[in-house]
């Protein structure tokens, strides 16, 4: 039934899907942005990393990022938060029906709630990363949520507290998603580098799907315990990952400000940390 839903949703929002800038300004679509306004979004953006015009293709323009090891890191960091999101998506009902013993219909209703409330908590992190311009550090306090979540969903006695946990650990790993998308975003450039860079972070990123379907097994019912410990370790690996993107961002700008090296083939470039 979900699944009917977002296809609906999906073929209505099509007719209101606007082209990047540079193509709105020639041939607009439905007049979401007055001209003036287009201006100002591709000054943003120039401002932001110099790549609002678009590039001529070429294969080596498109596959020059495929070199860059911190690619991969991002594709990781969202293998392993969508692990835990698809997980929780394919089995949370079961999981409340088996492990809390709430009755079926119950489970069904009682999966809704936990994922209009990370609502909160994504808007949340998206306004103070752009207020203070950091992805990283927010990105880890995500998976911090969802770590502190996991056990009491686990292995807390009461199913009441256990519900508790699966909005702490729902919230915090839905919110990561676009947080990982955003951070990744923000450290690359160029239109056919940021194509290679999408196609890769989503590609992988998806794999995630494959392993949450296989994480909550049936032999492991009502407790459990691999599934929800596979879904730690995942978080921990994400914020491992981030600490080493961190670390390296940082000498690379570091590099960059003392004029040893361009970064992205453009001088005002600086990773977002």
């Amino acid at each position: 039934m979900e699944g009917v839903i977002t296809v609906a949703v999906a073929i209505f929002a099509i007719t209101f899907i606007v082209k990047f800038p540079d193509e709105e300004k020639k041939r607009p679509s439905w007049g979401f942005l007055k001209p003036h306004e287009l201006d100002v979004v591709i000054d943003r953006l120039n401002a932001d990393r110099n790549d609002a015009t678009a590039e001529k293709f070429s294969w080596k323009r498109f596959l020059e990022p495929a070199k860059d090891w911190y690619i991969y890191a991002f594709a990781l960091i969202l293998l392993f938060v969508t692990t835990i999101a698809y997980g929780f998506a394919f089995f949370l009902p079961i999981i409340l029906s088996t492990k809390l013993e709430f009755s079926i219909a119950m489970s069904q209703c009682l999966g809704a709630p936990p994922y209009a409330f990370s609502g909160f908590l994504m808007y949340g992190a998206a306004w103070f990363s752009d207020k203070y311009k950091t992805r990283g550090p927010v990105l880890v306090f995500l998976c911090m949520v969802s770590l502190v979540g996991l056990p009491i969903m686990g292995f807390a006695k009461n199913p009441w507290a256990q519900y508790v946990g699966v909005f702490i650990t729902v919230s915090g790993t839905n919110s990561a998603i676009p947080s990982v998308m955003a951070y990744q975003a923000n450290n690359i450039r160029g239109q056919w580098r940021r194509a290679f860079c999408s196609a890769s972070l989503t590609g992988i990123g998806g794999i995630g799907g494959i392993a949450g379907a296989l994480i909550f097994r049936t032999e492991d019912a009502p407790s459990y315990v691999p599934g929800f410990a596979a879904c730690m370790a995942c978080n921990v690996l994400a914020i491992i990952l981030v600490g080493i993107l961190t670390l390296w961002f940082r000498s690379e700008n570091a590099k960059a400000d003392r004029g040893e090296k361009v970064l992205l083939e453009d001088p005002n470039f600086r990773f977002t940390i």
